[in-house]
């Protein structure tokens, strides 16, 4: 069988976070069918910062722009930024446009660093996170877990919204989060639900993970929320934590393998010069658990 060459394109100076892939320049276009699990109601964008190395603490914080979409039975977690850069990459891809073109693109569209998307009660009472790790989709289904909050006395506006403080230990983290009854549902970024209103800021006390939402916007027309994982590979929590431990460590190695030798990798910096292969690129998981 032929082999199949990507070009790895190494965004030099960037941070990774713990859900984060390097960017293929040349993707597969998408042709899995999509199912809509529902519509929703309305979206809340949040700017994600994340402290991704944890030893060289002058590097700044990497920042992903995230989007929450609630509808009546489920929800979706997932970045902003990279579906921009999917779509364009995608729509490259459709038009027949060059690599040279397709790289150009995303260095245009940098970011795109977490590459997850989280569907909270799908299934009923479940969560279930897609994620692409080098050339591999997976799906890890897990039960859904609430955190056990405890609510405090102080209050705060944010987005012209009265809010209410909370704090809770949830896996292997202590946060900090503040809600608004005044939309009375009990969502938030990430896992982080189960308050009697949404959650507009939230951040782990440790200062590594912080989630502050930036804007809010009702629906007035139909928006699916569509999840394409049927096909994708089954794993545990536990199974896809020590996949991520491979690929940092090596993301050449790890694709390699795992394509069984069918797939060969050239790593690029920025100006389309050759980069050496990364090696054990700062790794700080959110779920601390493993």
């Amino acid at each position: 069988m032929k082999k199949i060459v990507f070009s790895l394109l190494l965004l030099l100076g960037c941070g990774f976070q713990s859900h984060a892939q390097f960017n293929i320049a040349v993707v597969n276009p998408v042709t899995t069918q999509a199912d809509t699990l529902d519509y929703a109601l309305f979206r809340a964008q949040y700017m994600l910062s994340m402290r991704i190395d944890t030893v060289d603490l002058e590097k700044n914080p990497v920042t992903e722009e995230m989007m929450l979409e609630v509808g009546p039975s489920c929800s979706v977690f997932h970045s902003y930024t990279k579906y921009l850069q999917d779509s364009v990459v995608q729509a490259d891809f459709a038009n027949g446009a060059s690599q040279e073109v397709i790289m150009r693109h995303m260095q245009q569209y940098k970011g795109g660093n977490v590459t997850y998307r989280l569907y909270k009660n799908y299934p009923t009472g479940k969560t279930t996170l897609l994620d692409r790790i080098g050339t591999s989709d997976l799906r890890c289904e897990e039960e859904a877990e609430v955190p056990a909050w405890t609510l405090l006395p102080e209050t705060e506006t944010i987005l012209g919204y009265t809010c209410h403080k909370a704090s809770c230990r949830f896996k292997g983290r202590d946060y900090e989060a503040w809600y608004t009854p005044e939309i009375p549902r009990g969502e938030g970024p990430w896992k982080l639900t189960g308050l009697p209103g949404l959650i507009l800021r939230a951040e782990d006390t440790r200062d590594h993970y912080r989630y502050e939402c930036t804007g809010i916007e009702q629906y007035t027309t139909p928006h699916p929320i569509l999840y394409r994982g049927k096909k994708a590979e089954p794993v545990s929590r536990r199974q896809l934590h020590r996949i991520y431990e491979r690929f940092y460590a090596d993301p050449i190695g790890y694709i390699t393998q795992a394509s069984g030798g069918k797939v060969s990798v050239t790593v690029q910096g920025e100006n389309g010069e050759k980069a050496a292969n990364p090696r054990h690129v700062p790794y700080n998981p959110i779920e601390l658990e493993f």
